[in-house]
């Protein structure tokens, strides 16, 4: 960090966040730790230009003149980012204190500047906030006692959610406590996970990796095929919907995934071709990559808006058996999505169910609050029976 100051004053701003904690019943706003900080920064050869303070509540006139005086930064470049009813209120915040202002005058760029445009952020902020409607969500997972492993899952259903004016209401479920040993072992646990599935208005089964809790898996996108409850299977959530036709619909009993079973008489999950079982690195398909469209009449591809193709990121070592293709397409399983080369399965659909569908990438990295993923708003849609009347108004270009 010190080296690239050495760029020029003009190229370089470095902003210290910093926590002003509040000790004792007299409620006293601390700024020492906040002046440590500093000395520490700059007996490393860095001084901050602006502070960005963390704080409960809105800081006090005699705290930030203390910070300043003490930190010997400008009052002006001191920024407070206190508690607010929701994340997307912070750009507005530092909008407020003029931060943009102070980064481009270190920067010496307001000749070039122009006054940030939120307008329409603000408006999406003061949405979330007045939300009373929600939408109940089934998360059927492996990792759901740590729900930050599906960070950027939750994001993306928020996105989606605001677009539709509702508020996500997330039932986590843990895949193995759908499973039948799960009703001998744990019979309370069992019941628990099944009403939170019965009571959801849809079902999203999300990527990971390892065998535990794949029966549960496979027991929630059963239940959402055969109760046309909207399903959405992200990369693992995709084979997982691949294994359960198989086995309930071809019949195949043994169906199953080689990453689970690599003796499986009926691999229906394969490891990728190119792929390395020796070599740590590099054995994973990672990136941005194209997905073509084999069809304009499928729901993704009118989700995206009709694209010939669509470049999304995947992070993913086990795919759909291209040999089984053929027979699970008979069975109504349609692939609508391939890569370039037309042999790796990319989306699946059915296209008699009112949203059945499984991707083998993970859409939700590319969900922004603005422009929320389109699988996730498809399925959010889903969940109310607005799904065909919104394509319809997209179709027709309104």
């Amino acid at each position: 960090m010190r080296s690239y100051s050495y760029s020029g004053k003009d190229n370089f701003c470095l902003i210290h966040v910093s926590l002003i904690p509040v000790l004792g019943v007299v409620g006293e706003q601390k700024t020492k730790p906040t002046q440590h900080s500093v000395r520490e920064l700059r007996a490393l050869g860095l001084t901050p230009h602006l502070l960005a303070c963390r704080s409960a509540q809105p800081l006090l006139d005699n705290t930030k003149m203390k910070l300043s005086q003490f930190c010997h930064v400008e009052a002006a470049n001191i920024l407070n980012i206190h508690d607010v009813p929701n994340i997307w209120h912070i750009p507005l915040l530092l909008r407020n204190q003029n931060a943009h202002h102070s980064i481009l005058k270190q920067l010496n760029l307001l000749s070039i500047a122009t006054p940030p445009d939120l307008e329409a952020w603000t408006r999406r902020a003061e949405t979330f906030d007045n939300l009373t409607d929600s939408v109940r969500i089934a998360m059927v997972g492996k990792y759901v006692g740590l729900t930050d492993s599906y960070l950027s899952v939750v994001k993306a259903l928020l996105h989606a959610c605001i677009a539709c004016s509702l508020k996500p209401s997330i039932d986590w479920i843990a895949a193995s406590d759908l499973e039948d040993d799960t009703a001998q072992s744990a019979p309370e646990a069992y019941a628990a996970a099944w009403k939170s599935l019965r009571n959801a208005e849809c079902v999203l089964v999300p990527g990971g990796f390892g065998d535990r809790g794949v029966s549960g898996m496979i027991l929630a996108a059963k239940y959402a095929r055969e109760s046309n409850v909207p399903y959405l299977g992200i990369c693992l959530g995709m084979q997982i919907s691949v294994i359960e036709y198989a086995r309930s619909v071809l019949g195949l009993e043994k169906a199953n995934s080689n990453e689970f079973d690599d003796e499986t008489p009926d691999p229906v999950v394969i490891f990728m071709p190119e792929g390395s079982r020796t070599h740590m690195g590099s054995t994973m398909r990672l990136g941005s990559r194209r997905t073509l469209f084999q069809t304009p009449d499928c729901v993704t591809s009118k989700l995206y808006c009709n694209p010939y193709y669509v470049d999304e990121r995947h992070r993913h070592r086990y795919e759909v058996n291209p040999d089984v293709i053929g027979v699970l397409e008979e069975a109504g399983l349609k692939f609508v999505g391939k890569d370039e080369t037309g042999k790796r399965m990319e989306v699946l659909e059915l296209p008699s169910h009112p949203f059945y569908v499984g991707v083998q990438f993970h859409p939700e990295f590319k969900s922004r609050p603005g422009k929320p993923s389109a699988l996730f708003l498809g399925l959010i849609l889903a969940a109310r029976g607005k799904l065909e009347a919104y394509l319809t108004r997209h179709q027709n270009g309104s």
